[in-house]
């Protein structure tokens, strides 16, 4: 099934299922459902017509998703890079943002450096 273009799984609650869209999370889900007045338990293919319709025309007047929202993220980013702020610079070097430690973690985000390499302890002995 296709909600505002993006594929939503047939199968799932669309208490479920909304939160494939970009933007949208569990909680936003509930509020978009409750305000729609559509059940949290049916299935995304149950629906009707008029209930994709309702559904459709509260997530496009009232939240940013998608496009929009990773365009609005980008723009942030970049006015933080501008402005040369500490988050700014961080976000230059590819470094955590929110203050989490580099010595020991981030190994995925430095591109996984090992400093060190095994313990210094062989495994069994080829006799």
């Amino acid at each position: 099934m296709r909600l505002i273009g993006i594929n939503i799984p047939d199968n799932k609650r669309i208490e479920i299922a909304l939160t494939y869209i970009y933007g949208i999370g569990p909680s936003l889900a509930n509020k978009i459902l409750k305000s729609a007045e559509v059940d949290f338990d049916k299935r995304a293919k149950n629906l009707t017509p008029e209930e994709i319709n309702r559904l459709k025309e509260i997530i496009e007047k009232n939240y940013k998703i998608e496009g929009e929202l990773r365009q609005m993220v980008r723009q942030n980013i970049s006015r933080l890079k501008e402005i040369q702020s500490y988050r700014g610079i961080r976000h230059l070097r590819r470094l955590p943002i929110r203050g989490q430690r580099t010595k020991t973690n981030s190994r995925t985000v430095r591109g996984n450096v090992r400093k060190t390499v095994g313990s210094g302890k062989r495994k069994a002995e080829l006799k």
